[in-house]
């Protein structure tokens, strides 16, 4: 009886812990790829383990860099902003090593959106 109350009792074990649930820790490291719109370019970002992201988009209509900073939730919800002080928005999520979203940026007017796509490197 003690041996199938153990069985038992790993098989609940095992099943309660999905690998399917993403966390924090699954998104830590640097992200990068480009993004289109009003202007184009590339961004990175670094996501730290208590969710902080910090960044860069780089111009290459106007060969300029913008700031990303912002945070990341335990679901790959990111909200960041362009600029500081904000003078925009980096916007999307991360899931299974890769990342989409849109972006907004007010500096140079007159302000310039679109979306971005990326991975984890």
């Amino acid at each position: 009886m003690k041996k199938l109350f153990l069985l038992f009792f790993a098989a609940l074990f095992l099943l309660s812990c999905s690998s399917d649930e993403d966390t924090i820790y699954d998104y830590i490291g640097t992200w990068s790829g480009t993004y289109e719109g009003s202007d184009k370019g590339v961004w990175n970002i670094v996501v730290a383990s208590d969710g902080k992201v910090t960044g860069t988009m780089h111009s290459e209509v106007n060969e300029e860099n913008y700031s990303i900073s912002g945070r990341l939730s335990d679901s790959g919800e990111l909200n960041a902003v362009v600029g500081l002080p904000s003078d925009g928005d980096f916007r999307g999520n991360l899931a299974d090593g890769k990342g989409s979203g849109s972006w907004t940026n007010s500096v140079p007017t007159p302000e310039r959106s679109g979306s971005w796509t990326g991975e984890k490197n």
